[in-house]
């Protein structure tokens, strides 16, 4: 009875490590890692309709993206042909981001968060050299 008892216990534990390595590895599996154009929503999803979107969005004026209504649409990263929307707190690092870009269009950022909501929860932006 008592052997039984290690048994079970040692498979229950070994079980337990199991899973907590699973858990902590889907944490890092969560993160999201995007290289691309930092936009407004509402001329994103405009040039998107174009024939040669990314070429639209690369010539896209970042004062532009600075207007008052453009960035009332929201702020996101034009990346891998798609348009992921930010978090209000990533709207606010993307507007400093683009405030301190030397380009006046075409600057490539890494972006990097986790998706909550529909939206990039933004850990960081760095604009690419």
């Amino acid at each position: 009875m008592t052997k039984k008892l290690i048994s079970l216990f040692i498979v229950l534990a070994v079980a337990l490590s199991i899973a907590a390595v699973s858990t902590a590895q889907n944490k890092d599996s969560d993160k999201v890692t995007l290289t691309g154009n930092i936009v407004d929503k509402a001329c994103a999803t405009g040039r998107m309709k174009k024939d040669d979107a990314q070429a639209s969005i690369d010539a896209h004026k970042k004062s532009c993206s600075l207007m008052e209504n453009c960035l009332k649409s929201g702020l996101g990263v034009y990346a891998d042909g798609k348009y992921t929307e930010f978090d209000e707190k990533g709207a606010a690092m993307a507007k400093a981001a683009l405030e301190k870009s030397a380009k006046d269009n075409g600057a490539k950022f890494k972006v990097t968060g986790k998706m909550m909501d529909g939206k990039l929860a933004v850990a960081s932006i760095d604009e690419m050299k």
